[in-house]
């Protein structure tokens, strides 16, 4: 394969370790006896001045005693140790680092240690993995840089696995040895080398089929996406566990790797957009990852399940009911051949309990019509749901029902449980390896299911649409304007909008009494008035808004009490016909840039909270798939009597809008366009608020 930037770090020709060690379990043991159970081939340097020889190598006093500038240097040192020898590696050059301990000195000098390692990183170009990390396994390289216990890792494997959580990596690649591992990485604080390289670097080695993350935050954004862009190019999928998805868990990720979490919206947002799979947990993060490996791509269809119980069989409609897994309907073709293998009072049905009286046809009929069930048209995956043998043991014939599925079907098949039980098994070990993954849980199951599905979705879409294209005059102007005002209230913004093509309700803006009839002759009765006064950012809560006005007397009437409880400035519009109220919205995410927001609107937005974002640009295709994960989507396509909305015309100008919010840039802090009326024919926006980087709004 091509060379990578971080071969020196994770392909090194040869490797010192300073602090090795001949103490049993120690950290400069375990840092030597690993690069031995790996199957390092290069030079390993053991450094250590009170050693002579170390696992049959001579030992050095000092990095600059050996024969030849080592690539890699593993720190098995403690912290008050590190700048002295990281001083040494320095010197003569020494392109890459693992520090493991956590940069901590009880009595410090300020700068602290940590500023003050990450200072001498950054001026020197060292590739550093962690600090305060647990280093990192290429496996597919036999190069092993860490210093604790591990189990063992078979070359070449097929899952990367990066982690910016030391346990997040060892509690998985060292208890689940289903998953089958080619590159993992404890990314520790990234003082130097970051996810976003790594991520790189496990993307180009040819076996790897998934990459899992344990993700607290980005340290690169720009980085991150390019990486997941390429990911999405080579159909290498990714599946993340983001933590930090509550506001208390973002706090506790400050102080534990000293970076901010992120909106967890945005990372949502982000996901979204490059065909990430976001897990919720450790579990699902190791089923996804080995179905992954093993299974993707799946053909068209459903899923199809096998039980020797019809209770397990009726929760597994249930479960992959709430996991958005369908069941394939069977043909008329495979009932048949069921009803010919099946005993006569079971019911030729998918799922299927094909257990009944047992003796010893049972297991034949079993595996056949799995075989049948997998053979039909409408299935795309099976599964045979049965549960752990005594000792949490399988049973080798639930694999033979498997093989004999995939040799009759050619599709792809598991077996799962609805509990692990005790104890492991050398046959889910070894059945999983070999594409018959063997797992446990069944919910967990039909979240990988629901992934896979997602996957093959999202290969087959096409979106031949491109975001629109505003006028670029009309972009300046608006740039302009809100780094001139900071802020553009609900008149300017909306005319602002208008000259980009936004549909927008026509208005004008009044300031006397005087000038209401003209202006009412002018856009027809019946008008809206709100205040437009500076500084009233929620009409609403304020009074400042009266509908419906019918004639000339309702409308003096409102002006009156507009102008007496908030001030002169009114703006009169046409009312709208009713539809259905959704929001535009945008802010801007300190990591990711712009993010635009598609949501439930009108005067309950924020307490329904039913939105969902994206990163900006997008296509109508786009807007549509997020409208339609809306919860008060089916308003849409009318209600009690109501006509249908005009969807279809409020994601165009959502797609239009995301390409100002996407040309705005940095100029743009927020936008809040609520509601957007969705009629029978059209959408129009009927208030707005945009404030630029430097805007402040005002209750």
């Amino acid at each position: 394969m091509a060379a990578h930037p971080l071969d020196p770090l994770l392909r090194p020709a040869s490797v010192a370790v300073v602090g090795a060690s001949a103490r049993a379990d120690s950290m400069g043991w375990w840092a030597l006896e690993n690069l031995t159970r790996g199957g390092y081939a290069g030079a390993v340097y053991p450094v250590n001045p009170g050693e002579q020889v170390l696992a049959d190598r001579r030992c050095y006093a000092r990095l600059a005693d050996l024969p030849e500038r080592p690539d890699l240097v593993i720190f098995a040192v403690g912290d008050r140790h590190v700048e002295a020898v990281l001083d040494e590696a320095i010197a003569p050059g020494v392109p890459a680092a693992v520090i493991i301990c956590a940069l901590v000195l009880d009595d410090d000098a300020e700068p602290p240690l940590r500023e003050r390692v990450a200072s001498r990183v950054r001026e020197s170009g060292l590739l550093l993995c962690g600090a305060n990390g647990m280093g990192f396994y290429n496996v597919r390289d036999r190069a092993w840089a860490c210093g604790f216990d591990s189990t063992r890792h078979e070359p070449p494997g097929s899952i990367a696995l990066i982690s910016q959580s030391g346990a997040g990596m060892s509690g998985l690649i060292d208890s689940e040895a289903r998953l089958d591992i080619n590159f993992a990485v404890s990314t520790g604080l990234e003082l130097g080398v970051t996810m976003e390289d790594y991520l790189d670097f496990a993307l180009e080695l040819p076996e790897t089929r998934a990459v899992g993350l344990f993700v607290e935050t980005s340290r690169k954004p720009a980085a991150f996406r390019a990486a997941l862009a390429k990911s999405e190019a080579r159909q290498v999928p990714v599946v993340a566990l983001k933590v930090g998805r509550t506001a208390r868990a973002a706090q506790l990720a400050v102080s534990h790797s000293g970076a901010l979490a992120g909106d967890h919206a945005t990372w949502q947002a982000l996901f979204d957009r490059y065909g990430v799979h976001a897990v919720r947990d450790m579990d699902e993060l190791a089923t996804l990852l080995i179905l992954f490996a093993r299974l993707h791509p799946v053909p068209d269809g459903g899923l199809v399940s096998l039980h020797d119980s019809g209770g397990e069989g009726q929760l597994m409609v249930d479960l992959a009911d709430e996991a958005g897994v369908p069941l394939a309907e069977l043909s008329a073709a495979t009932v048949t051949r069921l009803r010919e293998v099946i005993e006569p009072e079971l019911s030729p049905v998918n799922p299927l309990d094909g257990w009944s009286r047992g003796g010893p046809d049972a297991g034949r009929r079993m595996r056949e019509a799995f075989a049948i069930l997998c053979a039909d048209p409408g299935a795309a995956l099976g599964v045979v749901q049965h549960d752990r043998a005594p000792g949490g043991t399988i049973y080798a014939s639930y694999i033979g029902y498997l093989e004999a599925a995939q040799a009759a079907s050619g599709k792809p098949v598991a077996l799962v449980a609805a509990r692990q039980g005790t104890g492991p098994d050398d046959i889910a070990v070894a059945a999983t390896r070999r594409g018959l993954p063997v797992l446990d849980g069944v919910p967990g199951f039909l979240r990988g299911v629901r992934a896979l599905f997602d996957a093959r979705e999202r290969a087959a879409r096409q979106d031949p649409q491109s975001p629109p294209s505003p006028d670029p005059a009309a972009l300046a102007g608006l740039r302009e304007s809100l780094g001139a005002a900071g802020r553009l209230d609900e008149h300017e913004a909306l005319a602002a909008l208008e000259s980009l093509g936004m549909p927008v309700a026509p208005a004008r803006l009044v300031e006397r009494e005087d000038e209401l009839a003209g202006v009412a002759r002018e856009l027809g009765f019946p008008l809206v008035a709100k205040t437009a006064m500076p500084g009233i950012a929620h009409k609403t809560e304020r009074g400042g808004v009266y509908l419906d006005l019918c004639d000339e007397t309702a409308l003096a009437a409102a002006y009156r009490a507009l102008a007496a409880d908030c001030g002169p400035r009114v703006r009169l519009a046409q009312m709208v016909p009713t539809g259905v109220d959704l929001l535009l919205g945008a802010k801007h995410d300190p990591q990711f840039g712009p993010v635009v927001l598609i949501g439930s609107g009108g005067i309950h937005a924020e307490l329904l909270a039913d939105v969902v974002c994206a990163l900006p640009p997008f296509p109508a295709a786009w807007a549509r798939r997020c409208v339609d994960r809306l919860k008060l989507r089916p308003l849409l396509d009318g209600a009690r009597g109501a006509p249908p909305a005009d969807v279809a015309a409020f994601c165009e100008t959502a797609a239009l809008f995301s390409a100002i919010v996407h040309g705005l840039g940095d100029a743009l802090a927020e936008a809040d366009i609520n509601p957007v009326i969705v009629g029978q024919a059209g959408c129009v926006a009927v208030d707005a608020l945009l404030v630029g980087r430097g805007g402040r709004v005002e209750a």
